[in-house]
Formats: structure tokens, C-alpha cells, sequence
């Protein structure tokens, strides 16, 4: 695995969104309903991609996104903090979730479909077994930074990858509360950056990869902008395999903000 050092710089983009100051909020409070899956297999094999990889997101704490928080794939990794309203039954705290899938659910109600762990996370202490009856809850739920212990920003080459040019990844443990919106890839030492295309979520792919050793810049939202953000050495090797997942040595901690109301920036316990 190649681990390169890290080298950030920001650079102030166009605005993404125009926003202002009074509306501004990081902890966006949402309404909903949540129901959860019996199996968490579901969310493992979910539309974002993930795979085998999904296990170790998170303590299998997982959810599938409806529409509104699913974005056609950008909401992939996003992590929630959701609690449901029956305080007899639930925790003021609830649980922290992370989307690893699209939610397909016949109510436009239900914002968001847990693993079954993640459901009973929610719950007050020996009763999960009755909240796990009821099938659906109504929640209240936020947008929260993730956090990935000990991992950095990796990429995973997908077996769709044909060395040398034709070059897809895939974003594991992306930190923070962003979403990635463009990525390059050039060779290192080289100033020739090439675009990378958004396949789907996490996936980006291209037919023009310079040859390795390569390296990645990424822009992500943050704040009321963008950031660009890259590691200056050796991402993926000069032979470089699909299958293989390679740390970026970026740890991303940003936090994108939005405008809404009721905003809660305290810390749900």
C-alpha cells in the first residue's frame, strides 16, 4: 500500500451555493420516518458500491438514503446522526450512520432505511427488541462529520481498470462533512493533470491516466466553498492493480455548510 505525505493547499473557488450568513448551518435538523432491513447484507451490496469494503465502515452502523440525501450517488459516505422520537424507547443520542446505498422504499416519507444494527443503536438500553417490532419510526436526523478511526482518504482501483490508461477508483473513508465534486489524477512530479469523470457516488473514472506512479487532487465543499486538496508523492504505484485500495495520507475534516432552519449545533447525547 502506498502511503504518501500529505500537502493541502486552499484555493477559494466560485460559490457552490449562495448563501448567507444569517441562514448559514452545518447541523441542518430533518423530519422523517426510519425503517431498517432485517439483513445488513443489503447495505453491504448497496448501490454506492462499496462491497466487502462496507463492513468496516462505521462498526456496520449503515443506511440507505431516499432521494433528497441520496443525490444520484453524491450523498455515498455522508454521514447522519438520527434519533428516533419515542422517548420511552430511544436514546437522545440515537446513532451515527453512514449511506452506503439507495434507499427504495414505496413512502416519500421515509428519508432513511438502517441496518439493523444501527436501528437498535437507537434504542434505550434493553429495549431494542420492542423498538425493532414497531418496523418504522418517526426520527429527526443531521448531517454530521465522519470519522474514520485511524484511515485515511483511500482509493480503491476498480476491476474495470486497464493499466495504464484506463484508470477507475473508488473514495473510501472520506472525513468530514464534504462531498467530493472533481477529481484529477497526473503523473508524479508532472504539472499535466487530467480530469477524472464522475461515474456514479464515490467512482470516477478515465481513459487518459498518464502513466505511474500517479497522484490525485481533489476539490471538496467546504464552508461556503470549495477546497482543493491533494497529496504531492506517489498515490498509486507506477504498477499499479485493480482490486488493490491505496491511502492517500489525507485525512479531509472540512465541513460543508447550508442554509436552513431549525439549525442544532449541539452534540445530540
Amino acid at each position: 500500500m502506498a502511503v504518501s505525505v500529505l500537502s493541502s493547499s486552499i484555493l477559494l473557488l466560485p460559490l457552490l451555493f449562495l448563501l448567507s450568513l444569517a441562514s448559514a448551518c452545518d447541523r441542518c435538523v430533518r423530519h422523517s420516518k426510519a425503517a431498517y432491513y432485517t439483513s445488513s447484507l443489503t447495505l453491504a451490496a448497496g448501490s454506492c458500491g462499496y462491497g466487502t469494503a462496507a463492513a468496516s465502515l462505521n462498526g456496520g452502523l449503515l443506511a440507505a438514503a431516499g432521494p433528497a440525501l441520496y443525490r444520484g450517488g453524491v450523498g455515498c459516505g455522508a454521514c447522519f446522526q438520527v434519533r428516533c422520537k419515542d422517548k420511552k424507547l430511544c436514546s437522545a443520542a440515537g446513532a451515527r450512520v453512514v449511506v452506503t446505498d439507495r434507499a427504495r422504499t414505496k413512502s416519500n416519507r421515509t428519508d432513511l432505511v438502517l441496518s439493523s444494527p444501527a436501528f437498535a443503536a437507537m434504542a434505550r438500553p434493553g429495549v431494542a427488541a420492542r423498538l425493532a417490532k414497531l418496523r418504522a419510526v418517526d426520527v429527526e436526523y443531521k448531517r454530521v462529520p465522519c470519522e474514520h478511526e485511524g484511515k485515511n482518504l483511500a482509493v480503491r482501483v476498480e476491476e474495470s481498470s486497464r493499466a495504464p490508461n484506463e484508470l477507475a477508483v473508488r473514495f473510501l473513508y472520506q472525513g468530514g462533512q464534504t462531498d467530493i465534486v472533481a477529481v484529477d489524477v497526473a503523473q508524479v512530479g508532472s504539472s499535466n493533470w487530467k480530469f477524472m469523470t464522475r461515474d456514479h457516488g464515490p467512482a470516477w473514472s478515465t481513459g487518459m491516466a498518464p502513466p505511474g506512479p500517479l497522484q490525485f487532487r481533489i476539490v471538496v465543499t467546504g464552508g461556503y466553498d470549495g477546497k482543493w486538496v491533494w497529496a504531492d508523492k506517489e498515490v498509486l504505484p507506477r504498477r499499479w492493480r485493480a482490486g488493490e485500495v491505496y491511502d492517500t495520507g489525507v485525512q479531509i475534516t472540512d465541513i460543508a455548510q447550508e442554509g436552513c432552519f431549525p439549525c442544532d449545533t449541539q452534540e445530540w447525547r
